[in-house]
This record gives C-alpha cells, structure tokens and sequence, in this order.
C-alpha cells in the first residue's frame, strides 16, 4: 500500500482524512454533494498512515448517517476488477468497517451489501468478522455454503481452510457452521477446527531460535547470520544473553560492543543497556560516534530503554548535541526528565517540528514529555501539531498535552474532540470541554446515548452530566 496523499487541513478533505472533530463540523454544514465526495474520497481512499492502528470507521460511519448517504460508491469499489487483482486487507478494509458499524445503527443495505461481499469478494474473512459482531444466525447461516466453496476438497484446499478458521478474529460463525445441520458443511468445519488446534498445538511444541544452553559466542554468531539475511536479531539475542551469561563473561561481552561484527555488538549493547552496567553509556557513545547505521540505532534505542538516573543525568549532558543521541537525549528527559529539564525538551520539540515536519515519529515523546512536564510555552507549537499532523493518534497525544498546558483547551480544541475519530481523543474531550458551549451539551448527550460508543467515553461523558455532576 502506498503512503496516502494528505489534502491540507484547511481543506474539508483534509479535516476529514485526518479524522478531526472539525472534518465533520465542516460538513455538515457545506453543501451535502460536496461533502458526501469528499466523504466517498475518504472511505475508498484509506487516508491512514497505519490502517492497523488508527480508528477511522466509528467516525465515517456516523457522518454518513448524518449525511443520509448512499451506498453505491462502496458498492462500485468493493465490486471493481481490482479487488481480484489487488487483495490486499487495506485496499477494502476500511470500506467494510464503515459498512459494519452503518449495520449495528440498522441500516440493511449496509448489512445486505455485508453479506453478498462475505460471499464473493475477495477480502471476505473480512466482511465475514464484521457480520459476526452484528449478523443474526439465520444469515449466517446462509454463508456457510458460499465461504466453504471457496476452499476445494483435496488436502490443499482443506488446509486452507482450516488456516482460516484457525486465523479468524472472529470464531461466532465457524462455530455456528460446525453446528450446521447439514452433515457435509458440519463435519468439514469440525475437521478443519481440530486441525486448526493441532497445527497451533505443533508450533508451540516446536519452538525456534537459540536455546538458553548456546555459548555467548554463539549468540553473537546467531544475531549476525540473522543480520546478514536482512533479519535484525539483536533484541532477542540480548535476551538470550541474559539467559546464557555470567559474570565471566562480561570480558567479551564489553569486546564485542566495542569491536565486534555489526550483529555482536547491537546485541551487546542493548545486553548491557538492559542489564545496567556501569560503562555501557561511554560504550554507546562511542558506537554513535564510530559504528555503522545500524549500530547508531541500536545504540540509540539501547540508551532510550535505559531508566535509572544515571542515564538520566548523561542525557542532560547530551541533550544539545546536534546528532542523534541529541535526539534521544531530547526524549529521555522527555520520558524521565524533571522540572529543570523543560527547556531542553522544548528544544529538542521546536527543532523536530521545524526539521522533520508535523508528523515526525520523534513528536510522540516530546509532545508526551510537553505535557507531563507542563511546559505551558510549548502550547503554540503543540497546537501547530494538532492541526497539521496526519496521524490521529498523535493528534491525541497533542490534545492531552494541550490539557495540562494551554488554558485555552476547554473551549477551544476540546470541543472540536468531541467529533474525533480516536475513542482516547472524545473521552478527553468529554472531561474537559466547557460545558457552556451548547454544541457540547447536545454532543455530550449523543455520545451518552449511543450504543457505539466505547465504555470509556460514555463513563467520561456521565461524569460531565450525570445526576451526580452539579454536585462536583
């Protein structure tokens, strides 16, 4: 999959890619043509950077409702020849979550267009998974028939099948099928359930990788064949040392980090970071300074792993280093800095927004350490992220920085998070927007009354206005 192309967030499309309150404020009140395209654009578009992680569908479906739209632009894209060309998961995903959440608040046409798509399309375990949360048995039942004859009957085709019911997020309907008063459905998925058990039941028993009896030596070879094959391997063999090291060996371990072949010295280096020893912090600074890219980063990532204070303290030292384990001093202070330590932090976030943009994966922990650190001056720049990054989840982040730094907050951003596309995002906005604005009381009450919404929100949003609410 291809990164999306993000509209400026100025730009309703903009708003609406990237899942902001304001995406869907906007359009309810441009010209319904207008924002049903851009809505369309969204849905058959997937405009996240990480499909898997960000929360896009709760927040489409729900302004298609407003929006009283139609289904037949999903219809046409979930039915092109590219869906038998391109089977990608990112390619329909989304389209068929939307559908999924448009079925649990009663649509049919989403519900029917569901079930014709589990039993043709191509991304059907997908749709299957969305019928299972909101399907009666009675449909699907009915698919039972449609689904098995996508798997033939010889032992590759059984195979295949008992991979799927094995993978499958959701069990409800293989559990049903094996139920089936039809003896040929029943009995196939009943097999295909027992193998399914017994192929995960053969990986457990069948673990690879190093064992705890390899020499230290060994390990280092194992994490540099890995290396050498593509495979950074220097995170698990660290943990292999922790098994198979003693004090002696501590010797060869410092050789290797200075001197050992890229795979030795990643795995010494993250071994020690983990273990605390006393010089490993003068060992990563002289793997920044003299080893490879990968060496650098995994020096860099050993350092951040790191929490005692004395890490801490090498960090304030650090921090103003124009290079990399700048950076990452930058955030461990953001992560486990003090009061004293604001400056640096708002440094090292004003120097990543201005060299590295909006959507910079540094911002995560500075933006974090903003808030925890209350660093009121970062507000301005804190707001330039919200704004303008393309990730909802560090949007989130944003807005709880914002919380504890900007006063602004209550009537301002947090309003706008009552319309937001991650669940985090609404309840801070539940417990934080001023209630004075209208448009929050009558949010506050949608959100409180719909089933949809997560616990979470709903518990946040009744402590706002619950009968226990005047009393705080």
């Amino acid at each position: 999959m291809f990164d999306p192309v993000i509209a400026p967030s100025g730009t309703l499309l903009g708003l609406l890619q990237r899942g902001r309150g304001d995406g869907t404020l906007h359009a309810l009140t441009a010209p319904r043509t207008e924002a049903l395209a851009a809505l369309n654009h969204c849905v058959l578009h997937d405009p996240r950077h990480d499909w898997q992680v960000e929360n896009r569908s709760l927040y489409y479906a729900r302004l298609h409702l407003d929006l009283d739209g139609g289904l037949d632009a999903i219809e046409a894209h979930l039915f092109d020849p590219e869906d038998v060309l391109d089977p990608e998961e990112s390619r329909t995903g989304l389209a068929l979550a939307v559908l999924g959440h448009l079925a649990s608040y009663g649509r049919r046409d989403a519900l029917a267009l569901l079930r014709r798509y589990a039993a043709h399309g191509t991304n059907w375990a997908w749709a299957l998974d969305e019928l299972a949360l909101r399907d009666d048995d009675a449909g699907l039942r009915a698919l039972a028939e449609p689904v098995l004859a996508r798997f033939s009957t010889d032992a590759e085709g059984e195979a295949e099948l008992a991979a799927a019911v094995r993978d499958a997020f959701e069990p409800r309907p293989w559990r049903l099928w094996a139920e089936d008063p039809r003896p040929s459905i029943a009995a196939r998925v009943r097999a295909a359930r027992e193998t399914g058990c017994f192929d995960r039941w053969q990986r457990q028993m069948r673990p690879t990788g190093p064992r705890p009896g390899w020499s230290v030596r060994a390990v280092f070879e194992w994490a540099q064949s890995g290396l050498e094959r593509g495979a950074a391997l220097h995170v698990p063999a660290a943990r292999c040392l922790m098994a198979v090291a003693g004090p002696e060996d501590r010797r060869e371990i410092l050789q290797a980090a200075r001197h050992g072949d890229d795979g030795a010295r990643c795995t010494a280096l993250r071994y020690l970071a983990d273990s605390g020893d006393p010089g490993v912090l003068d060992l990563i600074e002289e793997a920044v300074a003299t080893g490879s890219t990968v060496v650098v980063q995994a020096a860099v990532d050993s350092f951040e792993r790191m929490r005692g204070a004395v890490a801490v303290d090498r960090a304030r030292g650090w921090a103003r280093r124009p290079d990399v384990l700048g950076a990452a001093a930058g955030r461990v202070l953001a992560c486990r800095g003090a009061a004293q330590d604001r400056e640096p932090v708002l440094a090292a976030l004003r120097e990543a927004v201005r060299g590295e943009g909006p959507d910079a994966p540094t911002l995560w922990t500075l933006v974090d350490g903003a808030g925890r650190l209350g660093i009121a001056c970062a507000a301005p720049v804190l707001r330039h992220i919200y704004r303008e990054t393309a990730s909802s989840h560090l949007r989130g982040r944003a807005a709880r920085a914002l919380a504890a730094t900007d006063p602004s907050f209550p009537a301002g951003f947090a309003v706008e998070c009552l319309w937001d596309c991650e669940e985090t995002t609404r309840e801070l906005a539940a417990r934080h927007a001023e209630t004075g604005d209208l448009r929050v009381v009558e949010r506050l009450r949608r959100l409180a009354a719909d089933p949809a919404e997560e616990a979470e929100v709903q518990t946040a949003v009744r402590s706002r206005i619950g009968p226990d609410a005047a009393a705080r």
